[in-house]
């Protein structure tokens, strides 16, 4: 913030005072005592210059703000692009930077629009991004900071061992096996070894000195008897993977069963690979040591397993259901859009994705047919050597979402998914994620008309676009969307929107007018967005 200040010197009886215009001014002045007053004539002021106007940015081509891609002979070109975003309120298509890394300068740039006209999920924001500016602090504490993103003085660093305490405990929870001390190194600690099927309820209390450590596929539920199970987990409790084995670890709560993870903003939960429990034992660009979080639901998804489909627009197939990517023969999917696989918030999970063969990933948090009974909020993946959270179908909504340093997309949706997300970050390494990568993806798996449609609606999101993908915002496969009141920021050589159509029945599907015969509410809609494109 800029800081003016007048002066003025008034020479009474030899006596001086300054007057400073951000002290607000005095309600009276005190006269002089009697005598002669001398008063001293300045030099001649030089003129004032005349202020130079800011200038006004170079309006950009439609071709550097939206990325143009053929697919299957289908095209919606630049210029489409841009009059559709043209076409919404208080859109600013040639921005220039507004961003002091993840929050915006004073200024406000457009005027924010009601977030609530898009359901009542949403909360009144007055303000475009996720933060209402260089104070917010509703990002701090329970976020931790890295170069992708810092959040201020209250967050710790990604890379610093979370806060476990001491002393080391005498012994293990009810239900977790003692796995020993870490005796050899510092800080001193005891593990405590989660069991590989949770089919009872499972507490994990916050107890000083010690850390919870699952080893291979971690399963809340079994599968093999039909057992569902709650996993319950203290805040400030720490997690890690296992790094004295080779098996892939990941903790993953099945169709039935839930997850209570509660933390709060001081004492977030963590979830972390066993490297970071040293000092360090991990750097800014550490990922890919272990395989996320997966929660599988019974709300529905509209890509079906072979021989279980197909699934309709309400989603009332009792038969459709789909395997998870990234483990085995693991489903998701049903008929109960409320259903609920418990409550994750304050939560962080650091240093995650495998890639267990080509386009067969695990992500920081992947999301299986959950349902809007489920509460997510306050949850941030960092440095996911894929994506940074995918869903797939489903109906979960979510609140202060934070990508950072995802290696692959920040926030990627499919598979008929139908939901709202409202304050959401996504920043990629600054050095650039992999190649076609972007903030959001959307799409539905290639199959553009499949039911229920791919449906969401964002709300305060702020994409911090490096990798050299086409854009920021890929939406393609017919999706159906809303963007209200974000800032999308690219590099130098990216654009910030592609809209890509792959199939032309009734129209080209992500752009054609409202057909509720195909629940397709009609082209994406931009409202109060402000684009700073090609590193501006």
């Amino acid at each position: 913030m800029a800081s003016f200040s007048r002066y003025t010197r008034l020479l009474m009886a030899g006596s001086a005072c300054v007057l400073l215009a951000s002290c607000g001014g005095a309600d009276s002045v005190a006269s002089p005592g009697a005598g002669a007053i001398t008063v001293i004539n300045p030099a001649t002021p030089a003129p004032t210059p005349t202020p130079t106007a800011t200038p006004t940015p170079t309006a950009l081509t439609a071709a550097q703000f939206a990325a143009q891609t053929t697919v299957n002979g289908i095209t919606i070109t630049s210029q489409e692009q841009l009059d559709l975003v043209n076409a919404g309120t208080n859109n600013a298509v040639s921005g220039t930077n507004i961003l002091n890394g993840v929050y915006p300068t004073n200024a406000t740039p457009v005027a924010a629009s009601d977030p609530t006209r898009l359901g009542s999920f949403f909360t009144p924001a007055n303000f475009i991004g996720a933060t209402s500016g260089p104070n917010d602090n509703n990002f701090i504490g329970w976020t931790c900071n890295s170069t992708a993103a810092n959040f201020g003085s209250g967050s710790a660093s990604c890379t610093a061992v979370p806060s476990i305490g001491s002393p080391v405990a005498g012994s293990c929870p009810t239900g977790t096996i003692d796995d020993g001390t870490n005796s050899s190194s510092s800080p001193t600690f005891r593990y405590c070894r989660l069991p590989q099927i949770i089919d009872t309820d499972l507490s994990l209390p916050k107890i000083a000195g010690v850390v919870y450590r699952f080893r291979g596929q971690t399963e809340v539920g079994n599968v093999a008897t039909g057992a569902t199970a709650t996993l319950t987990i203290a805040a400030g409790v720490v997690l890690a993977a296992d790094s004295s084995e080779s098996t892939n670890d990941l903790l993953l709560v099945n169709r039935g069963s839930k997850i209570n993870a509660v933390g709060t903003a001081a004492a977030p939960i963590v979830f972390t690979a066993q490297q970071n429990l040293a000092s360090n034992g991990v750097s800014d660009a550490t990922q890919g040591l272990w395989g996320g979080i997966v929660l599988l639901g019974r709300a529905p998804t509209a890509v079906c397993a072979a021989g279980t489909g197909p699934n309709n627009a309400e989603g009332t197939s009792s038969t459709c259901q789909n395997p998870i990517e990234g483990v085995t023969n693991r489903f998701y999917g049903g008929t109960n859009q409320a259903d609920s696989s418990g409550t994750m918030q304050f939560v962080q999970i650091r240093y995650t994705g495998i890639a267990i063969s080509e386009g067969n990933e695990l992500q920081g948090l992947t999301l299986g047919g959950v349902g809007s009974g489920t509460t997510l909020d306050h949850i941030q993946s960092h440095n996911s050597a894929d994506d940074g959270v995918e869903i797939f179908g489903g109906t979960a909504n979510m609140k202060y979402m934070v990508m950072t340093g995802a290696d692959d997309d920040g926030f990627d949706i499919d598979n008929g998914y139908r939901g709202f997300i409202q304050f959401m970050i996504t920043a990629q390494k600054p050095l650039g994620a992999t190649a076609d990568s972007f903030s959001t993806e959307i799409d539905s798996n290639g199959a553009e008309d499949l039911l229920p449609r791919t449906f969401a609606r964002y709300a305060n999101f702020t994409f911090i676009q490096t990798a050299t993908a086409p854009a920021a915002i890929r939406l393609r496969g017919g999706a159906d969307m809303a963007f209200v009141n974000g800032i999308v920021k690219t590099p130098q050589g990216v654009a910030c929107v592609n809209l890509v159509a792959g199939e032309d029945n009734g129209g080209r599907t992500t752009i054609r007018a409202a057909n509720s015969a195909l629940q397709d509410v009609g082209p994406p809609t931009f409202n109060s967005v402000y684009f700073e494109c090609q590193g501006r």
